[in-house]
């Protein structure tokens, strides 16, 4: 036989035996053809969108002109026990106070002598007795909110004065009188409100008053061989009563006002001077005192 007749016959049966075959042959992209007798395989689910679900956006808050500040919170009501409560933990711990004390005594009936009477204040004359400025120190301890004690100490710097005491123009003389007080006192403190509070209480003690006579004519002379004033003092004892109150500006830091009644029992026949010169006070004396104070609290 002819080879090129062999060639085209081989290729004629390879075409016919791929149609013979071809059928039975699934592509990939198509599905498997059912076997009889046999379920069919389930249908694959639905895809699914991974993403999620839209949500609804939140409304807007409405924007503020340009140029506008921010505005503060509401500041809180004060609590109305809030300065009792300050007042309480200063007071209910025990402490001490030193107060510096100035203001004005008077003795309503005893003026230094008959031709000065009313005294010598800033005020002008208090009565018709004497007056005169008056400072002094009080120290005290508290050792709870309603009781206090301690001691002080008055005097009065600036005395009022007689410049015509001797009664002879020939003889010029004055008189001036001072006070000096040393004592103990009690304070009972019963009202408290808020940063004030109010006491009362009792005082006593020594008193010391100084006649003072000058004689304002003559040489001068040494000291050794003499003066021209002459000071005749009388002690005694008083007792009073006092009431006040009290301002705390601040922890440590206190002003107040206070007012006393004392009467003084001095002897009852008095002293003279080897010239004759007299003190000008005996027997009970009553005296007023009014002072404005400021102290210092120490915690102990």
């Amino acid at each position: 036989m002819d080879v090129k007749y062999i060639r085209p016959a081989g290729v004629l049966l390879a075409t016919v035996a791929s149609h013979l075959v071809g059928p039975g042959i699934a592509r990939a992209d198509e599905p498997a053809a059912a076997i009889p007798g046999t379920l069919a395989p389930p249908a694959p689910p639905p895809p699914t969108s991974t993403q999620p679900a839209a949500t609804k956006p939140a409304a807007a808050a409405p924007a503020k002109p340009a140029g506008t500040r921010a505005e503060a919170p509401p500041a809180p009501e004060p609590s109305t026990g809030a300065a009792d409560a300050a007042l309480s933990r200063i007071i209910d711990r025990p402490h001490t106070v030193a107060e510096l004390e100035a203001g004005i005594i008077a003795l309503p009936t005893a003026p230094i002598s008959a031709g000065q009477s009313g005294g010598n204040t800033p005020f002008g004359t208090i009565g018709r007795g004497d007056a005169t400025m008056q400072t002094g120190l009080h120290v005290l301890y508290r050792w709870d909110r309603s009781w206090a004690a301690g001691a002080g100490v008055l005097f009065a710097p600036f005395p009022t004065s007689d410049t015509e005491y001797g009664g002879l123009r020939s003889l010029p003389r004055s008189h001036s009188r001072s006070y000096f007080f040393i004592g103990g006192e009690g304070r009972y403190i019963p009202l408290h409100y808020k940063f004030l509070e109010a006491w009362v209480g009792v005082s006593v003690g020594g008193v010391v008053i100084a006649d003072r006579f000058k004689t304002d004519a003559g040489d001068k002379v040494a000291p050794i061989l003499g003066t021209k004033e002459v000071t005749v003092r009388t002690e005694g004892f008083a007792f009073g009563l006092q009431l006040g109150g009290n301002y705390y500006l601040s922890e440590n830091w206190i002003a107040g006002l206070n007012f006393r009644i004392y009467r003084w029992m001095l002897p009852e026949t008095p002293r003279c001077s080897s010239i004759g010169d007299c003190a000008t006070l005996s027997g009970p004396v009553e005296a007023l005192e009014l002072g404005l104070t400021i102290g210092y609290r120490l915690p102990l």
